[in-house]
């Protein structure tokens, strides 16, 4: 009998897994417990033929492998290596303590070469936590294996080099730490790029110091989708923790690039209004992330946000509050994480040319209110800043770009979410859009003409509890951005003419 480490993907989280063979004198056969799914069970083909492919002779006995925890569905060919390796033990002797605290992950083909799995990043690290000291991983693998820090990474061509190396002949040479290239800086794209729009300009520049939720409703052609776009670009750059968990999250979708194993911007994800429920917000067999969860630590643009699915729209609403995914399932269930921040984009009715001065709209009014009866205002009352953008005349977009651009806009950005971390380092968060309500009024620190002038606001507009807070919220967001140690009247009242424009941009 023999025991080796291995480690099975569970949505984004890596599982350590513990494979047990034990060889019996029965009638030759494979059996696999522990619930295996189908890719699992079809090891026993590749794992039987590499073995062969490096010289060994199969076990002519009953093998039963056993698949710890018994009580957790194990998915893809991550398996293969240690189940292959398990075998081996359990038919020789003598190699039984290079295993100790040594980990394998990797698909085997069948002629033994060792191919990389998707989240092989988050299986390392599983193993790592697990107690591993080193594992062994495909060597077409390694610059994804080699991030994770405090392990040593042993990569392997093929099935024979991992025996020359538990045999003591050849010993498997440890990863070198990977050359990662350089966190980005510098923007592709320009924010000055955007002719006119001052005021949308002002908005996104808001949302970005404070990661706030924001709309964007105007006609066709009027920049909508390049300030949405030039988002990421004025966001601070990542953070390697936040790299890696980016990178985790890509590798476990089998999106990362074989030539750049980490992610490196802020990721922005735009699904097509087609998109399904589970290809939003993840799921599927096995569970896998969804856009929301490739949009970790970035921006998700929704672009014709009305035109989304009703129920997508409306599951987004608890993913906005959470910032995690919790796909359930019968027999058990996973989180994804979604910490993103959203963008969205829409147009004022279905033509998309309501109170355009460049053509005439051809709705009536009915088919406004049903139009904007698709988003439903718990969805809305959660997007902290709602902005009307008008066309754009062609003496804008004749001139010379001008107007603060990217870099100098980030610059502001990055002073005001270094404030904002100085004051929000004991609640845990890391803006002001997910500033915890427990504690809104002391940290926001509104002046008693602020908090008159909201009040009188929030009967005036009719404002919800939530949409009241949330005023507060972006309120201190544009103290941030002035500089100014308490909220008060002029950022309240720029907070408000964002909220004063939900009911307005959304036709009714």
């Amino acid at each position: 009998m023999s025991r080796v480490i291995g480690a099975a993907l569970h949505g984004v989280e890596g599982v350590l897994v513990e494979v047990e063979v034990r060889l019996s004198s029965q009638l030759p056969r494979v059996e696999i417990v522990g619930l295996p799914e189908a890719a699992v069970r079809e090891s026993v083909a590749r794992v039987r033929a590499a073995i062969v492919s490096t010289g060994r002779v199969f076990p002519d006995r009953r093998v039963t492998v056993n698949l710890a925890p018994a009580s957790l569905r194990k998915h893809g060919a991550g398996l293969d290596l240690p189940i292959a390796v398990a075998i081996l033990t359990a038919s020789s002797s003598g190699n039984e303590e290079r295993l100790t605290r040594v980990g394998f992950a990797g698909e085997l083909a069948l002629d033994g070469r060792l191919r990389p799995v998707p989240g092989l990043l988050a299986l390392v690290l599983a193993l790592r936590d697990g107690g591993c000291r080193c594992v062994v991983v495909p060597a077409a693998g390694t610059a994804e294996a080699a991030l994770a820090p405090g392990v040593e990474i042993l990569p392997a061509a093929d099935l024979a080099q991992v025996v020359r190396h538990l045999d003591g002949a050849e010993r498997l040479r440890a990863a070198a730490p990977p050359h990662l290239p350089a966190l980005s800086a510098d923007p592709a794209l320009d924010l000055a790029d955007v002719r006119g729009q001052e005021a949308a300009r002002r908005a996104v520049e808001v949302a970005a110091a404070g990661g706030h939720a924001l709309l964007l409703r105007g006609p066709p052609g009027c920049g909508k989708t390049m300030l949405a776009r030039r988002l990421p670009g004025l966001l601070p750059p990542l953070s390697f923790e936040e790299a890696l968990e980016a990178t985790r999250i890509h590798g476990a979708a089998g999106r990362l690039d074989a030539q750049c194993p980490i992610v490196t911007d802020r990721p922005l994800r735009a699904p097509h209004h087609s998109a399904s429920l589970a290809g939003l917000l993840g799921g599927g067999n096995p569970p896998r992330p969804g856009e929301v969860s490739l949009a970790h630590r970035g921006v998700l643009f929704l672009d014709e946000l009305p035109e989304f699915e009703r129920r997508a729209l409306e599951a987004l609403r608890q993913v906005l509050e959470d910032r995690r995914v919790i796909v359930a399932r019968a027999r058990s269930s996973c989180a994804f994480p979604a910490d993103f921040q959203l963008v969205a984009a829409a147009n004022p009715c279905p033509c998309g040319w309501r109170l355009s001065q460049q053509k005439d709209c051809r709705c009536d009014e009915s088919a406004v209110l049903r139009y904007a009866a698709r988003l439903s205002g718990p969805l809305l009352d959660r997007i902290d800043l709602h902005v009307s953008l008008p066309g754009v005349h062609w003496e804008d977009l004749d001139q010379p770009a001008s107007g603060p651009g990217t870099r100098d806009v980030r610059d502001r950005v990055v002073a005001a979410r270094a404030r904002q971390a100085d004051r929000l380092r004991a609640t845990g968060a890391m803006t002001n859009a997910a500033l915890p309500d427990a504690r809104l009024d002391a940290l926001t620190d509104a002046t008693a003409e602020a908090r008159a002038l909201l009040g009188r606001a929030v009967a005036r507009l009719r404002l919800s509890a939530r949409a009241a807070r949330r005023v507060l919220r972006v309120a201190r967001t544009v103290a941030d951005l002035a500089g100014e140690p308490r909220v008060g009247p002029v950022a309240v009242a720029e907070a408000l003419g964002y909220r004063e424009n939900a009911s307005a941009s959304c036709g009714i």
